[in-house]
């Protein structure tokens, strides 16, 4: 009986859990690398794209940055600050003068007459009735009020998390910020210098001055760059902001900091903080541009805002030779996009160990590659298309009831073995384990040894080599992607239905070369002169002269006609060919014919020249010529490779 245990939901379980489909995960590498692209550059798309049902891609991530981008911009206007403050002024002004209008004396006209001099700016107004004694206790309170609020906002605004832990601006905690920032720019000096600070001398700044920074930083960098990034975000308002009202700020912000006694802290702090920083988007033109007011809080935040999602886009376009997934802050992500972007990024970290721990990838010198496992299941998905096409068309289909390469039952049984194929004696095997053990509560336990198979009689195996043009007239004209697919796809049918078969995969250009089937997923055209088809010939003979007792044929696939010969080490290449390219390719193909070789040629192009030369070989080789459309390559081979199977 299974057990289950539950937990109360506390916002940091995974509700999808850890689970990725490895044949998802498969499907959506194996188009593109069947397609011709490297594993690296397969891993990259899907990583881009995403799979639906599994993860968004990082395409989609960015689309919604640009949205949000768009949106953060048209927020509102960056002075509204400005404005607010200038409509609470306002109002303190306004209960001044109605206590004045009560009075009739020579001091109220000459308070009156001193409000009509103000300067028409709020950092002026502010500078001038700070000394100014109010008459009335409302109007007196409210500017106390308007001006504590300006320096605990001013304060926010060049560090927002050492405003966190100020309950007040009183003597004592000003005092302790002024000792906090001396601390700082100290060890700032040290780290401009080179000789330090060391992590104890950190650890006891933070035991010090802790309470200014309620976000508990671990490091000295992770505090510099959270203040630097503040500092430059009110650097983007000012350059944001029109020339009067930029002026405005900057002297409101230097007469609240001098007033503090933090000014020449302050810009100390600034000056080094741009110093370390420099990549950050000092002075920057922010380009919010909307019509609702933002206090100066919210001005910095949304400039923060496209900060982060600058940022973030330049990392999630992962353009860097050495950029990954671990680049992209997690945190910074769930800010921007919310909870499901930022468990997107999770799954697609795990992506690469759930392919490296079902077998299919391995990361080798920075580069993924494909396993042997992985090159199988990548044959099997291209099998699939192929088989699916079949069907389509009507022609037949591979789906058989019993395991191909085997042959007619003989009657006699016998244990099964790792590789057999699975033709399974249901009354033996079922006999077997009851024998063994006896049934329990009216089961059957089957275990590996107790597995009994038909005997079948021995079909005659078959040797093949295909060989694939690999000249650089394949891919300009389309072709080998195509051929390539169909190569992986007849391995894929050979090494799973008919084991007692054996395939060998030639790739030729200039020369020719045995390619295994892992090679295919790498391989590519080569960007060289000549089709060397004489030494393909030569290597496919001496291939199949190794094979003993089977039926042995070429698959010979190809858009072109030879090139290419050599002579001794050199290759001889000209083209339209010479008359010594086509006796040696003729001479080559004659050789297998006489050794009982059949030759199959998959053209496909119609080529004067090619339909030429390969008219004069099918005179000389047995064999059949296909014209074939390379969409339709890999079921015109799949097809021609089942029926000749099922006739022998």
């Amino acid at each position: 009986m299974r057990n289950f245990r539950y937990s109360r939901w506390d916002g940091t379980q995974n509700p999808i859990g850890e689970d990725l489909s490895v044949a998802k995960l498969v499907d959506a590498l194996s188009d593109d690398i069947l397609d011709g692209l490297g594993p690296d550059m397969a891993f990259e798309n899907m990583l881009r794209r995403g799979i639906p049902g599994q993860f968004g891609g990082l395409q989609s991530m960015m689309e919604r940055i640009k949205r949000a981008r768009a949106a953060e911009r048209e927020r509102g206007r960056l002075d509204g600050w400005l404005d607010q403050l200038r409509d609470r002024l306002d109002r303190v002004l306004d209960l001044e003068r109605t206590t004045l209008a009560r009075r009739d004396d020579d001091d109220a006209r000459m308070r009156e007459s001193f409000f009509d001099s103000l300067p028409s700016s709020v950092a002026g107004s502010i500078s001038e009735l700070k000394e100014y004694d109010f008459a009335s206790s409302d109007a007196r309170e409210a500017f106390q009020e308007l001006l504590e609020q300006v320096r605990q906002e001013m304060l926010a605004a060049y560090g927002d998390q050492m405003v966190q832990g100020l309950k007040n601006l009183s003597p004592e905690e000003l005092q302790a910020m002024k000792d906090m920032l001396a601390d700082l720019n100290r060890m700032l000096e040290q780290r401009r210098e080179g000789t330090g600070p060391s992590d104890e001398e950190f650890a006891r700044f933070m035991q010090s001055h802790g309470h200014f920074f309620p976000e508990n930083p671990q490091t000295l960098d992770e505090l510099l760059q959270a203040l630097a990034r503040r500092m430059a975000a009110m650097s983007q308002l000012m350059a944001s902001l029109p020339r009067d009202r930029r002026e405005e700020l900057q002297r409101l912000s230097d007469e609240i900091m001098s007033d503090l006694g933090l000014s020449f802290e302050m810009s100390r702090l600034g000056e080094s903080l741009r110093d370390l920083f420099p990549q950050m988007p000092w002075d920057e033109f922010a380009g919010i541009d909307g019509e609702q007011p933002l206090g100066l809080q919210e001005s910095l935040e949304a400039i923060q805002n496209l900060a982060d999602m600058d940022e973030l886009e330049c990392t999630l376009k992962m353009d860097g030779p050495n950029s990954s997934l671990e680049d992209v802050d997690v945190d910074r992500l769930r800010r921007t996009l919310g909870d499901d972007a930022a468990r997107d990024l999770e799954r697609m970290k795990h992506i690469e160990r759930a392919l490296e721990e079902a077998g299919i990838v391995v990361r080798r010198g920075g580069r993924i590659e494909m396993t042997p496992r992985g090159v199988r299941k990548l044959g099997e998905r291209a099998l699939v298309k192929v088989f699916e096409k079949l069907v389509a068309d009507g022609n037949g289909s591979h789906d058989t009831p019993e395991a191909g390469g085997t042959g007619e039952p003989t009657g006699a049984t016998r244990p099964w073995r790792f590789g057999d194929p699975f033709r399974i004696h249901v009354q033996k095997t079922v006999g077997n384990a009851v024998m063994r053990g006896g049934p329990t509560r009216g089961r059957v336990q089957l275990k590996p040894e107790d597995f009994e198979i038909e005997e079948a009689e021995q079909r005659t195996s078959t040797a093949t080599v295909l060989l694939l043009d690999m000249s650089f007239s394949m891919p300009l004209r389309g072709h080998w992607t195509h051929a390539k697919r169909m190569a992986l796809a007849l391995h894929s049918l050979i090494s799973t239905k008919y084991p007692e078969d054996r395939l060998s995969i030639v790739g030729f250009s200039d020369i020719a070369r045995e390619l295994k089937p892992h090679d295919l997923v790498d391989v590519d055209w080569e960007p060289v002169k000549g089709t060397n088809m004489a030494h393909a010939f030569n290597l496919a003979a001496r291939l199949l002269a190794k094979r003993r007792g089977t039926n042995k044929q070429v698959l010979l696939v190809t858009d072109g006609e030879p090139t290419a010969h050599l002579e001794g080490d050199y290759v001889y290449f000209q083209w339209p060919p010479i008359r010594k390219t086509l006796e040696e390719t003729y001479k080559e193909a004659m050789r297998l014919a006489k050794s009982g070789v059949t030759l199959n040629v998959f053209m496909l192009e119609d080529d004067p020249g090619l339909m030429h030369f390969v008219d004069r070989l099918a005179k000389i080789v047995t064999g059949r010529v296909f014209a074939v459309d390379d969409n339709a390559l890999g079921e015109f081979v799949v097809r021609d490779y089942l029926r000749a199977r099922a006739s022998r």
